[in-house]
């Protein structure tokens, strides 16, 4: 593999050779995209093989289970965004339950990847913010310089601010280096970082030599070969090659199939590629193969990206077609003289507008899966803004409340007034204050779902259906499902929120879906598709 690869990068550099090799790339990605499932069900062997390990490593102690959670997050962390995240964050748990602050590090930056692959910055930089980096081995500190700098680059992209580019750009750099600075000479990761940090800094033909040294001197995974051909088309990209771009785009794309990667930009990239280059066929197949990897994964960031080319290349495939069907309409008239042919002409035609037909659905089947994906957006962005400034009002009201007491504390520890320390001790009530926390959770979240109790009762059997006390806002049965439509889904985390066990919450689930007049496994569904207020 590694003598292949060598020779596709030494072979691209003659003369006349690119083109033919764009094609024959190209078909053999449009075969392997056929055989994907192949690679899927590969990955899925070997995550079914993690899982079934599981419940042994709990029994063997935390240490046995970090490790199996390692790597299924590592199975999952381009695969699927949200088992990544489950992983990552038993990952933190773990290591939080093994005092480990080595591992704590480790387990942040892995849970800062899958956040940052989603587009989500804020996030990224919140779990990094904490990790204390003098704690963390080597190759951990590598993953989390690499990381910040990713982050930053990404800002860049992402933003298209020209005031704050540069700072982005010179931070980016900071972090290569420091990255390099812990990579062990001569390492995969060495090279990695200085192809990197060159193609950052707009060194293209540096960038081009490290990796094809790279290629010579080690034997690369599909992961590793897909990250690196992509590089490699963006230093030629920078360098204005279009064919040597498409060819090392099409390689990554081929590499991403190989390996099962759904968190990908070479696919679109190559999809969009082959649309400005007039190869709306290439194009049309290769873009939908990108609909489907972040459907898969779940990237936020990456179906935005998509759905900002997908409307043009599936106008420009239906255009061929139409012009397609102009042809044979030129073709019929000419040979009118014969009715057979006149005949298969009308069939040809038929043909051709139920591919417009069709073409005009896909269209249209996309353009309302990126107006819902738009709205769940929005709608998580407001949840979330409404949320964050919950949480630190009720911080700040308890902070506010703990500094008066420790003040309280202090004057009476000064006058040696003991009795009234007790009574203001006694005087606090965590289950008054739990009620309170529940009451202005049920007014903020009635205040985003008002429609929330009558939509839900009207899934329930008529006699069944929830009647609140006076003055009460929602009843542990609602607030369950009230979670459940913030995306809180996990019955252990319900559990901890509400202060119930977990067998409570699953019984309190099954007790409700047993008074649905619908099918159990769509309850959930209809609970999500319950709407919140416009901003």
């Amino acid at each position: 593999m590694r003598f292949l690869s060598s020779l596709v990068i030494v072979l691209s550099f003659l003369p006349g050779f690119s083109q033919s090799r764009i094609d024959s790339i190209a078909e053999v990605l449009a075969t392997e995209i056929s055989h994907r499932d192949i690679y899927v069900r590969e990955k899925t062997s070997r995550i079914d093989l993690l899982r079934s390990q599981v419940p042994d490593a709990i029994r063997s102690g935390p240490e046995s289970e970090f490790l199996v959670y390692n790597e299924l997050y590592h199975e999952y962390k381009t695969f699927i965004y949200d088992s990544a995240f489950r992983y990552a964050r038993k990952l933190i748990a773990t290591a939080y339950g093994l005092n480990d602050k080595s591992r704590i590090g480790y387990a942040r930056v892995k849970l800062g990847f899958i956040l940052i692959s989603s587009g989500m910055f804020k996030e990224t930089f919140d779990s990094l913010r904490v990790v204390e980096v003098d704690r963390l081995d080597d190759t951990t500190r590598v993953d989390y310089y690499r990381l910040l700098a990713r982050a930053y680059s990404d800002l860049i992209v992402y933003n298209k601010d020209t005031y704050y580019k540069d700072h982005y750009r010179q931070l980016d750099q900071i972090y290569l280096d420091s990255a390099l600075r812990f990579a062990k000479p001569d390492s995969y990761y060495h090279y990695y970082l200085r192809a990197v940090k060159e193609l950052h800094a707009r060194n293209y033909d540096a960038v081009i030599g490290i990796i094809g040294e790279l290629f010579r001197n080690h034997r690369l995974s599909h992961a590793q070969q897909a990250v690196n051909y992509f590089d490699m088309a963006q230093a030629y990209r920078g360098l204005n090659n279009v064919e040597k771009t498409m060819e090392f785009t099409a390689m990554s794309s081929l590499a991403d199939i190989r390996a099962a990667t759904k968190e990908t930009a070479a696919m679109y990239t190559l999809a969009k590629l082959m649309y400005e280059n007039g190869d709306t066929r290439r194009a049309a197949v290769f873009i939908r193969q990108a609909v489907d990897d972040a459907d898969h994964y779940g990237a936020r960031q990456r179906k935005v990206e998509i759905g900002s080319i997908l409307p043009l290349i599936a106008s420009a495939e239906l255009n061929d077609s139409e012009a397609r069907g102009r042809l044979w309409i030129s073709y019929g008239i000419g040979l009118s003289v014969l009715l057979l042919l006149v005949f298969t002409f009308v069939l040809i035609l038929y043909k051709q507008m139920k591919k417009v037909r069709e073409a005009e659905l896909k269209v249209n089947v996309a353009y309302s899966a990126l107006q819902d994906t738009n709205r769940r957006l929005e709608e998580a962005n407001r949840i979330k803004e409404e949320y964050i400034g919950y949480y630190f009002s009720v911080n700040s009201d308890y902070l506010d409340r703990m500094e008066s007491l420790r003040t309280s504390v202090e004057q009476k520890l000064n006058l040696k007034k003991y009795d009234d320390i007790r009574f203001l001790i006694n005087s606090m009530n965590s289950k008054r204050d739990r009620e309170d926390l529940y009451v202005n959770f049920d007014k903020l979240f009635l205040k985003m779902f008002p429609d929330f109790v009558r939509s839900f009762n009207s899934y329930l059997k008529p006699e069944e259906r929830i009647v609140l006390k006076d003055g009460q806002l929602l009843n542990t049965e609602l607030r369950i499902f009230a979670l459940i439509r913030m995306g809180i889904t996990d019955n252990e985390d319900i559990a901890r929120i509400l202060n119930y066990s977990v067998n409570t919450i699953y019984a309190y689930k099954t007790r409700i879906r047993n008074k649905s007049v619908l099918a159990n496994e769509v309850f959930d569904d209809r609970i999500m598709q319950i709407r919140s207020v416009e901003a």
